[in-house]
């Protein structure tokens, strides 16, 4: 039997609510693991672009239904 089998059998017997709890403690495990890679240059470029733009008022805003219209056609 394999590790992942042995572990499942054991979770097969709890209730829902603990295996609630379990899959929480996993997610929480794994959300704080997360690394995120370093942005470009050029990303960070275009993101400081953005931001100056929106703080300034000069930035394009569209309805989402617009936007849904451009994206699902």
């Amino acid at each position: 039997m394999t590790v992942i089998e042995t572990i499942m059998d054991q979770i097969n017997k709890l209730s829902l609510s603990e295996k609630i709890l379990i899959v929480e403690e996993i997610w929480d495990s794994i959300a704080n693991g997360v690394e995120y890679p370093e942005l470009t240059s050029e990303q960070a470029e275009k993101l400081d672009k953005r931001i100056e733009s929106y703080r300034c008022g000069r930035f394009e805003a569209r309805p989402w239904e617009d936007i849904k219209k451009d994206c699902w056609r």
